[in-house]
């Protein structure tokens, strides 16, 4: 019996040690995030009425995203949930947001200064961007790659994407790998699993 019984220990012992180990490690291993692209330069006006280019960002981390504020689906879901990021890391001033609006002619400096107060968005390194719509669509669809588009069948008048674009204090966007080594490009603004994994890749390019 005990000779049967230490083989089982010791079976049990193997296999921990070849599965169970290994996803642990791999749970708080630092993920390695690669370099997607360069963010465009861009020059945009703010919520309080300033003009807004990269160099405010220079030597930040920060998180792109494209909305409007008259969204009446995804838009809500994705500024809640950055919201979350900015409370995670409120107060380092290596941090900041960058909230595009892909309907500028109505969303001017004071309905985007409005819908950050009623939002919850006061971080200070958060800008509401609003300008040449031409401009914006292009820094959307070319520069990052995040789509943005008129579409008069679609609730609001518009559709975009719901990922996040993160983006290192050199102006690189980066992501990490997924499971098959390939680069997952940009964070799903609506999935708190997504969410997850851009709140701890912040944490590592604040690191660098």
């Amino acid at each position: 019996m005990k000779k049967y019984s230490y083989v089982g220990i010791a079976f049990i012992i193997l296999i921990f040690g070849i599965y169970v180990i290994p996803k642990i490690v791999d749970k708080f291993k630092t993920p390695t995030l690669v370099k997607i692209g360069e963010v465009p330069n861009f020059e945009f006006t703010n919520q309080d009425n300033k003009l807004i280019s990269n160099s405010f960002y220079e030597g930040k981390v920060y998180v792109i995203e494209f909305f409007f504020t008259t969204c009446p689906t995804i838009c809500p879901k994705m500024n809640a949930n950055m919201v979350k990021l900015q409370n995670e890391y409120y107060g380092n001033l290596d941090f900041g947001v960058a909230s595009f609006s892909i309907n500028p002619e109505y969303d001017t400096p004071k309905i985007l200064k409005e819908y950050a107060k009623t939002h919850g968005a006061t971080l200070k390194t958060w800008n509401f961007l609003t300008g040449d719509k031409a401009k914006i669509y292009e820094l959307a669809n070319k520069g990052i790659a995040l789509y943005a588009g008129e579409n008069s069948e679609a609730e609001g008048g518009f559709e975009h994407s719901g990922m996040f674009a993160l983006v290192d204090k050199k102006g690189i966007i980066r992501s990490r790998l997924d499971d098959l080594g390939n680069p997952i490009a940009f964070y799903d603004g609506l999935d708190p699993k997504g969410v997850q994994m851009i709140k701890e890749d912040i944490a590592v390019l604040l690191k660098e």
